[in-house]
């Protein structure tokens, strides 16, 4: 696989060792956008490729720097540099989702989060390789893998995963290769690579964030998010990318407000009532330690901490699945039936096509893991089954899940360990998880915020704590994240670019 690098070398000295907190203070009044974006581009050439290069980026742009410069005194953002996950369309690159099959699809449309994005003084550095088609082909996938991007590589150990979908998303941001990052979630492809790699992700409520010319898999589910280095800056991109689309009716006269950084550093956890998911925190004693330090930072800063007992009701899972099985066919059909015709191009235009595709191309395609989720979701076609599906998953993920934990024990958020730490990669046996931890599952298949904060590390190995909030509570689940930030005492781990090794 040969990367398409399309950057050049800056002269700006990469500071290796130092990691992503040697780069610019991206809070600071004087930021200097030209010359961040010139060190986040070489550490890109320095990191991303070769024998233990993370994977993370597909392309890059060679002109980021003037973008920069024009953007600099542009919007919130003022030329800060963003990663875009590699099923997001920008006008610039091809949107691949990771496949031979989109490997030259150049809509030349910019999503409608992507032109917020700009007018916001955003630069997009780059697409970010992905677990191909965010992971929904098949059952027996390696998280982080691509045909066209290859296997992300996890920057505080090499030989572990990223987890996925959106793991080049999360890799680069851990290794400081971008300011900020878009992934996309559907069901655990912000918080899980946000987790594993050490950095804030934040899942909105859906309908917050247009899903406009973004590859798809569920329209009840789907939705952007930012993925950043603290709280604030994902606030400030989430306030930068959100807003109304009449092309996604999901977004139409939904709750919004200005600005989503405002009061974060101000916001008190004094009082603030916090329900502990204590079935979720699963059996490793090395995770629990790390999260009873960070129940004890927040008990510290003020929380009333309150322990809840109770696992969600089965169906869900399995409505969510038929839910999610029916609506990639459909929603796939529609996007594919959307590409721009291209002179010389055979473009796929239906979930079948792919299926096709992958069969002609299954040396390059199907080596490691066939496309079994694909298959199951072509012959998934009964309507009534589906809508009944729908409402039933739904429900039971918001009004009988979160809306009913939070009433019944008076509490405004609730929290949980998001994952465990990162596993070996294996493109043999596929992804190896303990499916016990954490409770984003609600959160995605209700359309509730999800935000993840690192909160300490296993041996060396990043692991976030989640904040889960009431629909539209996006902006009241940040302040949380932002106050617990201010309150954490877990020292964080810094990336190796190696593969794993004890701690002497």
């Amino acid at each position: 696989m040969t990367k398409r690098l399309l950057a050049s070398t800056t002269g700006v000295a990469l500071l290796l060792a130092a990691g992503p907190s040697a780069l610019a203070d991206n809070h600071a009044d004087d930021f200097d956008a030209v010359a961040d974006i010139a060190e986040r581009v070489e550490r890109i050439e320095s990191l991303d490729s070769g024998e233990n290069g993370l994977n993370a980026v597909i392309v890059y742009s060679k002109t980021a720097g003037f973008k920069a410069r024009e953007q600099a005194d542009v919007g919130i953002l003022r030329g800060r540099s963003v990663l875009v996950k590699d099923n997001i369309e920008t006008e610039e690159f091809a949107t691949t989702a990771g496949s031979l099959a989109l490997a030259n699809n150049f809509t030349r449309r910019d999503a409608p989060l992507i032109a917020n994005l700009r007018r916001n003084g955003g630069v997009v550095l780059g697409k970010a390789n992905l677990s191909e088609w965010a992971n929904i082909r098949s059952n027996g996938s390696t998280s982080g893998w691509s045909a066209v991007g290859g296997l992300v590589r996890n920057p505080h150990a090499t030989d572990r995963n990223a987890c996925g979908s959106s793991s080049g998303s999360g890799a680069a941001v851990a290794a400081g290769m971008a300011w900020g990052a878009i992934g996309t979630e559907t069901n655990g492809s912000i918080s899980c690579p946000a987790s594993i790699n050490g950095i804030v992700g934040f899942k909105p409520s859906v309908g917050l964030v247009s899903r406009t010319h973004v590859v798809p898999i569920s329209s009840t589910q789907d939705t952007a998010g930012p993925m950043t280095q603290t709280v604030h800056d994902a606030a400030l991109l989430l306030t930068a990318i959100a807003g109304e689309d009449s092309a996604d009716t999901a977004t139409v006269g939904v709750p919004r407000i200005a600005d989503y950084t405002d009061g974060l550093t101000t916001f008190s956890l004094e009082g603030v009532r916090i329900g502990v998911m204590r079935k979720q925190i699963g059996d490793r004693s090395d995770l629990r330690s790390v999260f009873d330090t960070a129940l004890a930072d927040l008990e510290r800063a003020g929380a009333i901490l309150v322990d809840i007992d109770s696992d969600p009701n089965d169906e869900m899972w399995r409505d969510s699945f038929t839910v999610l099985m029916f609506e990639l066919r459909e929603e796939m059909g529609k996007y594919l039936s959307s590409i721009p015709e291209i002179e010389g191009q055979d473009t796929p235009r239906s979930l079948a096509d792919l299926i096709a595709f992958n069969n002609a191309n299954a040396e390059a395609e199907m080596r490691w893991f066939d496309q079994d989720l694909f298959e199951q979701a072509e012959s998934t076609t009964d309507r009534e089954v589906y809508e009944k599906a729908r409402e039933n998953a739904v429900r039971i993920a918001g009004e009988e899940t979160l809306d009913k934990l939070m009433s019944e024990n008076d509490v405004q958020f609730l929290v949980a360990p998001t994952r465990g730490p990162a596993w070996v990669s294996d493109h043999v046996n596929g992804d190896n998880f303990d499916g016990s931890i954490g409770f984003g599952s609600p959160a995605a298949i209700a359309g509730y915020p999800h935000l993840t904060v690192p909160m300490g590390d296993i041996e060396g190995l990043p692991v976030g704590i989640s904040f889960f909030g009431a629909k539209w509570e996006d902006h009241a689940v940040l302040k949380l994240g932002a106050a617990y930030e201010r309150a954490r005492t877990a020292m964080l781990p810094t990336p190796s670019f190696k593969p794993w090794s004890p701690a002497e």
